[in-house]
């Protein structure tokens, strides 16, 4: 454990370079790292890992390599020049535990500019909250991984243990970025992933499917609309359906810890519709897009295998509605932190050190990569970040004083974590 003085030497160092981290943080936002758009924004991670003398890695994400593995999200666009940047430090001698710090560099769309109070790539701090897409969810914590190594070192040691810094893409569609390097062979014994939590630590995440559902219709003239068959009204049947769906699975939340107490846990999002080719011809066709959550403890296959069904009795219906559903991104299951993790009692412990109260922990019912880690690497993920507003939202923005307290409570994380040499030449305090 850290004595007074190497914590104090440490909680300095975050706040003597806090000015260079939000900077360096502003410089990620203008970025706009929209999916398959990530280029610029990683070059800008790699140069700064690369600075830092760290071994670098840079790959591009393999769809075919990765399809073979039980947590893959089907992919619907190129991954030419999709890349993944790793930073790996290692010690002289390693004597420590290993960590990963992880973080997602892909952002969502920004939706309409003109909806924003400013432009959405501009990184302004005003009243303490750094605004910008992405600024929350989650440039702040890449930054945040990457000036807490610094502040150990600005401090004045060495930590014993090796680090992999992780920028990683389709954390917001597939999660296979982290499970790519997961596939390349980056593990450790603990990982903290600095997502906008809150200043709080996921207990409990759902996982999450991707899929399109397209309904078939009969086109005709509109005077002949009762020879037809309208594809869009029938789409709106089907998506009532699969809302009796999601209503059931809520119905079961009392059989799923940690998940007993939220009023409506298990979302789907109807995030896309299109369809129909002409006003005056009924629509032939028409397709929706759904993200529908799911509990840990069931599979991908066995949620997929009831959505399916769903579909299908449309078919037998008084309509008799055709609807087919085709995977189109997340294909992930949930998972549970478990408690009693030495990776967590450490957290508690340095959580409290620089906030001054105990860690709280919450069940959250949004897609993270922590489920590449807990369920595929058997390792614990901490995900514990900073305050945000409105991410995914027009104004996005992040507490500036909860990105201080989230870095300086990850650098003592990692020192204590990975234990820490003094370096050659770093005066001893007097006792």
């Amino acid at each position: 454990m850290l004595s007074d003085d190497q914590s104090r030497r440490i909680l300095d160092a975050v706040d003597a370079a806090f000015d260079a981290q939000l900077a360096f943080t502003q410089d990620l936002v203008k970025h706009p790292s929209l999916r398959t758009r990530e280029g610029t924004a990683q070059d800008l991670i790699y140069g700064a890992m690369e600075g830092r003398g760290l071994e670098m890695d840079r790959w591009e994400l393999d769809a075919e390599e990765l399809s073979a593995h039980h947590g893959f999200g089907p992919v619907t666009v190129s991954y030419e020049g999709v890349t993944n940047v790793v930073g790996t430090y290692r010690p002289a001698e390693e004597r420590g535990r290993s960590l990963i710090l992880n973080g997602h560099i892909d952002v969502v769309p920004e939706g309409p500019a003109e909806a924003w109070s400013r432009s959405p790539w501009d990184a302004p701090i005003i009243d303490g909250w750094l605004y910008g897409r992405g600024a929350g969810d989650m440039k702040a914590g890449l930054a945040a991984n990457l000036f807490a190594f610094d502040a150990v070192r600005s401090a004045g040691f060495e930590p014993a243990g090796r680090i992999h810094f992780q920028s990683v893409v389709e954390e917001e569609c597939t999660g296979n970025g982290s499970l790519s390097a997961l596939m390349r062979g980056y593990r450790a014994d603990a990982v903290i992933i600095p997502e906008p939590e809150e200043d709080m630590l996921v207990r409990a995440n759902v996982g999450v499917l991707w899929f399109k559902v397209r309904v078939t219709g009969n086109p005709t003239h509109p005077r002949e609309m009762g020879a037809g068959f309208n594809a869009i009204d029938a789409a709106y049947t089907a998506i009532s359906a699969l809302r009796e769906v999601e209503e059931k699975w809520n119905a079961d939340r009392g059989q799923h810890r940690y998940f007993e107490d939220l009023d409506h846990p298990i979302n789907f999002n109807f995030g896309g519709i299109a369809g129909g080719d002409w006003p005056s011809s009924v629509p032939a066709w028409c397709e929706f897009d759904v993200r529908a959550a799911i509990y840990p403890g069931i599979s991908a296959e066995q949620a997929w295998h009831e959505l399916q069904e769903c579909l299908e009795s449309l078919g037998r219906g008084p309509e008799s509605i055709t609807a087919v559903g085709v995977k189109t991104g997340f294909f992930s299951e949930g998972y549970v932190l478990e408690p009693g993790t030495d990776a967590e009692a450490m957290l508690q412990r340095t959580h409290a050190q620089v906030f001054g109260r105990e860690l709280e922990s919450f069940t959250t019912p949004g897609y993270l990569d922590g489920r590449v880690f807990a369920l595929y690497a058997d390792t614990p993920p901490l995900v514990y970040g900073p305050i945000s507003e409105s991410i995914h939202g027009f104004d996005e923005r992040v507490s500036v004083e909860s990105i201080r307290r989230i870095t300086k409570s990850i650098a003592l994380f990692i020192a204590d974590w990975c234990g820490v040499d003094e370096q050659p030449g770093t005066p001893v305090p007097a006792q």
